[in-house]
């Protein structure tokens, strides 16, 4: 006798309460120490090397510097792209892998990144600093805090004290302090000075050096003890700076005589932050890898309490980014959500199998979710946005195959068989049916489980919540069901016919419906592929997405100043945007980010690189309603020139990896000028196609400079070099780093420089002495002064320069048709460029191709998993053709539910119309199956596909009306929306098609037994 696990479940009830009263707890106390977050973790396959090189053009930089790291990288494992960014000074080199790397090779890879450069170092340039590596973009700061009201030293000792007081909370990873400005000690002597008392710079340098240097003095031996020397070396403070002597030509000088020693901020200044149009600096906090962010918040809220209390007066302490709210509304959401879809399953089985079937089928959401909770604890899985969604999906599907179980035991009890015959009946009549088509439903998840993208990183949780909750409920379904059916369900006061449960007026129509059907099966099969043809044409015309915009309130405004423009220009640009914030209602806080973009306070904000011609403004708007209203006046601001010096950007935040400008094209070639003459045309283009706004380029305009051309024979006349030279213009103007002011754990450069009035003022530079040995010359009588215009910064892409020409969309499109909509005037473009210059796609539709091709890539793994599965369970070539071939037979469905709803179709839509395939297959094996029983009882061909479509149709409508009602609330979630109507679409058509075009290719595709048929007085096998 074949073992029966619904039989043994009935059979050992003690046992079998007592599993379900385990799971019950178990699952619960899953459930609380689940880790809570935003958003899924992701690896960020990208990391920065920079370096930089004093007194080197952008191109020199390229050349010298970022060319021979490029070149070092291309040899990579795994690498996408290089991609440099270059400007006087300074090559920033991010290192792309692709897509497909798996996460946990990322960091050996970063260790052979930096193995690799630091081989080359020696090849460098000298006077090259770095090369540096940071491969943490990937923090995500779960609650970043400013604190206010002092000059940016005090305002670090606070920051200090409070990391230190944030480290030692028990969910807090890493802490950072941002917004440190580096102080300085400033030596300011005039030029003029220096040449009147023959003083050359390099003799302040040395003295500053010589008197700061730290040498033993070396060591006493006693009879007893052991004496270190000590000599008073190193600076105590400005007055010991100014006090140190200074000699030049036999003479010595105290340097506080012809020189003014100050104290203050890196001059000129790199970045700065401002909290409401004060200096800030930033605390953020990082959760660790499986805490609750929500005990976090709670803890740190305690925690910052107690810190403003014991702040110097005048301090203040602002929360900036808090995660925990975020989160703690999501899942507030989930739990209105959630009791809503279990509602309404709850709802439909009420009505549909009576009060106690009803409660029977409740029973199994709780303990199929527990088994869930069960499992994503065991693999490290937090709620957030991706698995909350997915248990909400779920919801719809994990009630079907205890609707089907307990459906079969109320038919059994109606036709008079006892209560534990009938509980275990579904094990033998469809256990194995319903196991397979759960599989095939889980295969349909299987593209997303394992797409090698970061789209597919991000949204992976889908599949393995979903198919972990499937498979449970069948579990659930064929143990724990029957042993509660048994428990809860009446025993019929009355016995009927076999056949009088389908014999009502609803059943004879159906059963005309469907013979019909069979008898008309070619009208049936051409009306089915021109609605398929229709779908596809339908989907087509749907407006493509890659991922929605995010639901929270903040709007992002950022403000690019030409190239080469200085941070003082920055920050007069940013105070104007400040000045129309301030006591706006809708606007709660906002802070601003002056030559740096934010920390990273949302998985998908895209990282900023450092640019004094950059700021970024994060606006906290009231709500969402006054987030749209913000976003228009920020919009119109730009729009009308109210900052004329700047491009102003205003955006809100977007879900899924980072792209940053949705339309974007790169233009690839040799040389500058031939990128900015195709670029125009591609701006061109851009600006003639519908939808695009505030066409602009990532770089492109020239910057002013100064060619020093020096006269050699003069300078050997008069025993200088051109290095001395520079080494003097380089003090006077921008400063030189004498040596270093120790102060606790914090060093401090002493720079020499030029007075204000000497070296800001660019008109009287030929006047600038330079000190030689004969005597103090001026600069003009050394070299001519050469005005050039320069290149500012260069972009490189794998070691050939390219220009990109990006774009926003007007409010209401969609990346992807934008971009279409511009493809044919570039391609007309691409006809007539020359063999070194190409056009490549870039922004939204780049990231969503790549997306997809992971996902189109792993169809044939799926629907091999999905054929043996098949096959597993029918072992019949035509049934599996069959049943495959209703596979598509949501699409039309779910393109008129997007085009109706006027719903984007996207990546997460995507999911859904891929996982549509597998759910309505799983009707059709179990009809399928159904038809197969019926057939090898004796029942004729025709009458085994009615009769089996008729007595399968309740508990196929039933689980699609679960699943379809259950999905509603999801259609108001921003991110899973699409998904939702989608699938509601799609499902919908797709239960008809089950009753409708199953039958029909049923019958087409199995032949009639050859043997004689039964006569009619034969009654039905029972099920």
């Amino acid at each position: 006798m074949r073992f029966n696990l619904s039989d043994w479940g009935v059979r050992n009830g003690a046992l079998t309460l007592f599993l379900i009263l385990l799971l019950a707890v178990a699952g619960t106390v899953s459930y609380l120490r689940l880790g809570r977050a935003e958003d899924p973790g992701f690896t960020l396959k990208l990391m920065v090397v920079s370096a930089q090189w004093p007194g080197a053009t952008a191109e020199e930089m390229q050349a010298q510097v970022a060319d021979r790291i490029e070149s070092r990288l291309q040899d990579l494992p795994w690498l996408d792209h290089v991609q440099t960014f270059t400007r006087p000074g300074s090559a920033v080199t991010t290192v792309v892998l692709r897509d497909a790397t798996p996460p946990k090779e990322v960091q050996g890879l970063w260790y052979q990144v930096r193995k690799k450069v630091g081989d080359i170092r020696h090849t460098l340039p000298a006077g090259v600093q770095g090369p540096f590596f940071d491969d943490e973009y990937s923090d995500v700061y779960a609650v970043v805090v400013a604190l206010t009201g002092a000059d940016n030293a005090e305002l670090v000792r606070q920051a200090e004290r409070i990391r230190l007081r944030l480290l030692g909370l028990p969910g807090a990873g890493k802490v950072t302090i941002f917004g440190e400005e580096a102080q300085r000690v400033f030596v300011d002597v005039s030029h003029a000075r220096l040449a009147t008392l023959a003083v050359q710079p390099g003799a302040i340098l040395d003295a500053l050096a010589r008197h700061n240097a730290i040498a033993p003095a070396g060591v006493a031996e006693t009879g007893s003890s052991r004496i270190h020397l000590r000599t008073e070396a190193g600076f105590d403070g400005l007055a010991t700076i100014r006090a140190i002597p200074v000699e030049s030509g036999g003479r010595t000088l105290r340097l506080g005589d012809i020189a003014t020693v100050s104290r203050g901020l890196a001059d000129p200044p790199s970045s700065a932050i401002r909290h409401e149009g004060r200096p800030a600096v930033l605390v953020g906090i990082a959760k660790r890898a499986g805490v609750d962010v929500l005990a976090l918040g709670r803890d740190l809220e305690a925690e910052l309490a107690r810190l403003r209390a014991g702040l110097p007066v005048g301090l203040e302490l602002a929360k900036i980014a808090d995660q925990p709210a975020v989160v703690q509304e999501s899942v507030s959401e989930f739990l209105v959500k959630f009791a809503a879809a279990l509602a309404v399953v709850m709802l439909v089985s009420f009505l549909s199998l009576g009060f106690r079937a009803g409660v029977v089928v409740a029973l199994s959401v709780p303990l199929t979710l527990s088994v869930v909770f069960i499992i994503m604890l065991a693999w490290g899985m937090e709620l957030e946005r991706i698995s909350l969604g997915a248990l909400i999906l779920s919801l719809g599907l994990l009630v079907d195959d205890a609707i089907i179980a307990i459906e079969a035991m109320a038919v059994k009890l109606d036709d008079g068989w006892d209560r534990v015959k009938a509980a275990t009946f579904a094990w033998s009549s469809t256990a194995f049916p319903m196991l397979f088509g759960t599989l095939v439903t889980v295969a349909g998840f299987l593209p997303v489980g394992f797409a090698a993208s970061s789209a597919g990183e991000y949204a992976g949780g889908i599949f393995w919540v979903v198919g972990a909750a499937l498979i449970a409920s069948w579990l659930v379904a064929v143990l724990f069901i029957p042993y509660l059916g048994v428990r809860l369900l009446p025993v019929p006061k009355r016995v009927v016919a076999h056949h009088g449960g389908y014999d009502g007026a609803a059943y004879r129509a159906l059963r005309r419906m469907v013979g019909w059907c069979v008898d008309h099966r070619a009208i049936i099969l051409l009306a089915t592929v021109a609605v398929l043809a229709a779908g596809f044409a339908g989907m087509g015309a749907t407006r493509k997405q890659f991922f929605p915009t995010s639901a929270r309130l903040e709007v992002l405004v950022d403000i690019t100043l030409r190239q080469g423009a200085g941070l003082p220009a920055t920050r007069a640009a940013a105070e104007k945007i400040e000045a129309a914030l301030r006591g706006d209602p809708d606007v709660r806080t906002y802070t601003t980010y002056l030559g740096a973009g934010a920390p990273r306070f949302f998985l998908a904000l895209n990282p900023d690189l450092p640019n004094e011609s950059f700021a970024k403004i994060v606006i906290q708007s009231a709500d969402l309603a006054a987030r749209e209203r913000l976003l228009g006046r920020l919009r119109a601001m730009a729009e009308d020139g109210s900052v004329p010096e700047a491009r102003l950007r205003v955006s809100r935040l977007e879900l899924g990896p980072p792209v940053g400008f949705p339309v974007q094209f790169r233009v690839h070639g040799p040389d500058a000028d031939g990128l900015r003459r195709v670029a125009e045309e591609v701006a061109a283009a851009l600006r003639a196609t519908p939808g695009t706004r505030d066409v602009q380029f990532a770089w492109g305009e020239r910057a002013p400079g100064l060619r020093i051309a020096l006269d050699r024979e003069r300078l050997a006349q008069l025993g200088l070099s051109p290095a001395a030279v520079s080494q003097s213009l380089q003090a006077l103007l921008s400063g030189v780093t004498a040596t270093q002011l120790r102060e606790g754990n914090r060093l401090v450069d002493v720079v020499l420089r030029a007075p204000a009035a000497e070296r800001l003022a660019l008109s009287s530079l030929g006047d600038l002495t330079i000190a030689t040995p004969a005597g103090a010359v001026p600069l003009s009588q050394l070299a001519r002064l050469e005005p050039v215009m320069e290149e500012p910064i260069l972009w490189r892409r794998n070691r050939e320069m390219f220009l990109t020409v990006r774009a926003d969309i007007t409010e209401g499109l969609q990346a992807p048709d934008v971009t279409a909509a511009a493809l044919p005037r570039i391609e007309a473009l691409r006809a007539g460029l020359p063999a070194d210059i190409r056009i490549v796609t870039g922004g939204a539709t780049e990231e969503s191709e790549k997306a997809n091709a992971a996902l189109f890539g792993l169809f044939p793994i799926m629907i091999g998993a999905m054929l043996l599965l098949l096959m597993w369970q029918l072992r019949h070539f035509g049934r599996t053709a069959l049943v495959l071939a209703t596979a598509p037979l949501g699409i039309p469905g779910a393109a008129a539910a997007l085009l109706v709803t006027d719903q984007p179709f996207g990546f997460v839509a995507l999911l859904g119309v891929i996982a549509l395939a597998g759910m309505i297959m799983r009707n059709a094996v179990i009809l399928v199956d159904q038809v197969r029983q019926d057939l090898e009882a004796g029942a004729e061909l025709r009458r085994a596909i009615i009769e089996s479509t008729v007595r399968r149709a309740r508990p196929v409508v039933l689980t699609a009306l679960a699943a379809v009602l259950a999905f509603v609330p999801l259609t108001l979630s921003v991110f899973w929306g699409p998904m939702a109507v989608a699938m509601i679409g799609g499902l919908t058509l797709g239960t008809l098609a089950t009753l409708v075009v199953v039958p029909a290719l049923h019958a087409m595709a199995l032949r009639p037994p050859k043997a004689v048929p039964l006569p009619k007085a034969v009654a039905m096998p029972a099920e």
